[in-house]
């Protein structure tokens, strides 16, 4: 007997039915992005910081000074997972499962944000690249920045139904659209 399990995203009865061409303000939400927290040992962090930073095809996301979230949106988790596993005195662990991936973007993004974090978004303090774990729509989040007018939000899945919502609540006067990234 073969069992067909079907992937059905959290965040799926949320977006279904309300996705539309995206405006200049955008949320989206990515289907199946690989995810690792990626914990270095003491006294490794500056080693481990270097290895991920020079790692292809992920985006390394700093949480604490020996924690970081490990993205991928270009390779599998088996690919990820090997090439981190290679990193000396650091300890991984897929999180893939249990963290959503939104993205925010468009020139009304910093005043969406700022309704939803107590963090100076200013492109002169918070750089392009730079990420920080704090309180998103009162949830522990890890936000980055990774572009001029754009943000990435990695949270609970648990919670991710709550920031999702707050943030489209938040961007609704700016005209803040929805959807699957493709």
């Amino acid at each position: 007997m073969s069992i067909n399990l079907l992937h059905r995203h959290v965040l799926e009865d949320h977006i279904s039915g309300f996705e539309t061409d995206p405006n200049p303000n955008h949320l989206s939400v990515a289907r199946r992005p690989v995810i690792f927290s990626v914990l270095a040992h003491a006294g490794h962090e500056a080693e481990v910081a270097e290895a991920l930073w020079n790692a292809e095809d992920v985006a390394p996301r700093f949480c604490s000074p020996s924690e970081w979230l490990v993205v991928s949106q270009t390779a599998g988790a088996e690919t990820i997972e090997a090439m981190l596993s290679e990193i000396a005195n650091a300890s991984v662990a897929d999180q893939s499962d249990g963290r959503v991936l939104m993205e925010i973007s468009g020139p009304s993004v910093r005043t969406i944000l700022s309704r939803c974090v107590a963090v100076d978004l200013h492109a002169e303090v918070f750089e392009e690249g730079q990420s920080a774990t704090m309180l998103c729509c009162r949830v522990a989040a890890n936000v980055a920045r990774t572009g001029a007018d754009t943000f990435e939000i990695i949270a609970p899945r648990s919670l991710a139904g709550s920031v999702f919502e707050e943030l489209i609540e938040m961007g609704r006067e700016h005209a803040l659209t929805r959807g699957f990234a493709d």
